[in-house]
């Protein structure tokens, strides 16, 4: 018969956990690498800081200005800028030293169009398929099911800054649909 030594045949427990080690950091990286992605995908971003909000931007993508957005433009206007998430966003000029608390948001709930201000009559009117929306962005006639979103427009250190609105709706009474 023969005889076997065991330290020349079978490797020590030493050795076969290292390899284990070896094995399952591998394993577990690349499935970490894999699935880091796909997990970070179905996580919605942050919106920003407490109190930051998002800085209006006009066509150029500059920081609008709240002084010389007042001296360029009447009361009861409505402005498109760039406000939250990138959407077009109306600011509403009150006076000539103020806008309105509120921004509108200028996407159409019918069919995301983007709904032009008609001065003329006082209201938004989609050109998509005629939905019709107040001077505050509350629909008036459909398709359209719902009222337009509404931000917050404040003003810091000379810029038109605009927050989510999470509150009521001042327009229906009842809480936002797009919070």
């Amino acid at each position: 018969m023969a005889q076997f030594s065991e330290s020349m045949d079978v490797p020590d427990m030493g050795r076969r956990q290292f390899m284990n080690l070896l094995t399952f950091g591998t394993v577990t990286g690349v499935a970490a690498g894999v699935l880091f992605p796909v997990v970070k995908y179905f996580i919605p971003p942050a919106s920003g800081g407490a109190g930051g909000g998002t800085t209006a931007k006009d066509e150029l993508g500059n920081d609008v200005s709240i002084s010389n957005f007042l001296e360029s433009h009447n009361a009861g206007d409505r402005v498109l800028v760039q406000g939250l998430k990138g959407d077009p966003t109306y600011i509403v000029v009150e006076n000539k030293e103020a806008i309105a608390d509120y921004g509108i948001n200028a996407v159409c709930t019918h069919l995301g169009c983007v709904v032009p201000w008609n001065a003329a009559e006082n209201k938004f009117k989609c050109p998509c398929h005629g939905s019709q929306y107040d001077a505050t962005g509350k629909v008036v006639r459909g398709p359209a099911p719902l009222s337009l979103a509404l931000s917050h427009a404040s003003t810091q250190e000379d810029k038109i800054v605009l927050t989510p609105w999470t509150e009521t709706d001042f327009r229906t009474g009842e809480e936002p649909w797009w919070s």
